[in-house]
């Protein structure tokens, strides 16, 4: 087929440096929903780069047209679309599986972990990725490691917390297995997508919050209402997105061509990285001047948030087989990764 290449807007960030004058053979056009916003800072800068770099390497032939939540498909549901062929392929963070794929949980994300640079050790050159596919190939699909970043916040709060006991009772959006570790210390913990979490905390729906990065949670607006932003992001110290693909779509790309899909994914990691480590100083400093107390959670918490993880993820561990296969495989390799790790960085403030 021979078309005239129509590059799809993709808000702040262009996709390429494509002549639209020039007629391209188009081979493949996929509808690509996302889990997040496009113009969201420090997640939509992702898939943009994705979409560019693919569509600049396959000199135009390969063109990814990116849709935000609810545009196709709502932003919990984006695998279930890629399984039930709706899409061939979808940009996703895949904690959102945890109800029907436990392990998708450790995949995404998982309180106390790796580093972000870690992780993608685990995944590339241990047995993360082989786990994952086999895991997903179940489920009719091929997950691509296509951007990672560092530690979330902890969270936002209108009270500051001093103790454990401020958890009780606490109405919080709080994702993946950290909120089930808030729920057993007595939180009341619900999911909410990004567009609706700035309402339901301004009208007091929830207390408190966590979604992403500093440079993410402004945009947001959350330090517009809550004035206690807390660190260390111990529920998610790396965070992934991966492309979905369609196991059957995914099968029927040449070989070529899935070595490029999966080329410009680990591009867009070290993308993603990168940017992300980059955005987040500046973001503190307007905290400060806006109000907002940035700190650390009390240790004696931060003790009890990780014992009562180690417990969740044992107990998980017992009745899911996957989801142990997965825990086993990254406590190995976070063990022996621990050994170079304490000698080798410093741990020390300049």
């Amino acid at each position: 087929m021979v078309a005239t290449l129509a590059i799809r807007d993709t808000g702040n960030q262009p996709i390429a440096d494509v002549d639209e004058t020039v007629e391209t053979v188009v081979r493949y056009r996929w509808r690509v929903p996302m889990s997040a916003p496009r113009a969201l800072p420090g997640t939509g800068e992702t898939p943009q780069y994705l979409a560019g770099a693919l569509l600049k390497a396959s000199g135009g032939e390969f063109v990814i047209d990116l849709f935000d939540p609810g545009e196709i498909v709502p932003a919990f549901a984006i695998t279930d679309a890629v399984r039930d062929r709706k899409v061939p392929a979808g940009f996703t963070w895949l904690g959102y599986d945890q109800g029907k794929i436990p392990a998708s949980a450790l995949i995404s994300a998982k309180p106390f972990g790796m580093e972000p640079w870690a992780y993608i050790g685990w995944w590339f050159h241990a047995d993360g990725r082989e786990l994952t596919d086999r895991i997903y190939a179940g489920h009719g699909m091929k997950p691509i490691l296509c951007g990672i970043i560092g530690p979330e916040t902890a969270g936002w709060f209108a009270e500051p917390l001093t103790s454990a006991q401020d958890l009780e009772g606490l109405k919080i959006r709080f994702a993946g297995l950290g909120g089930k570790v808030l729920q057993r210390l007595g939180a009341s913990v619900t999911m909410l997508p990004a567009g609706e979490i700035f309402q339901a905390l301004e009208t007091g729906v929830i207390d408190a919050t966590e979604f992403s990065q500093p440079v993410t949670d402004e945009a947001l607006g959350f330090a517009r209402i809550a004035s206690y932003n807390y660190f260390p992001g111990w529920h998610q110290p790396f965070s992934t997105t991966h492309l979905v693909v369609n196991l059957e779509t995914w099968k029927s790309l040449s070989s070529s061509d899935q070595g490029l899909l999966e080329g410009m994914c680990t591009s867009a990691v070290a993308f993603s990285l990168g940017l992300s480590e980059t955005l987040q100083g500046p973001v503190i400093a307007r905290f400060r001047d806006m109000g907002v107390t940035t700190s650390k959670l009390p240790e004696d918490m931060l003790n009890l948030l990780e014992k009562t993880t180690n417990q969740l993820l044992d107990e998980e561990a017992a009745r899911d087989e996957e989801f142990a296969e997965i825990l086993a495989s990254q406590r190995a390799y976070h063990k022996v990764y621990r050994e170079w790790h304490n000698l080798a960085y410093l741990d020390r403030d300049e």
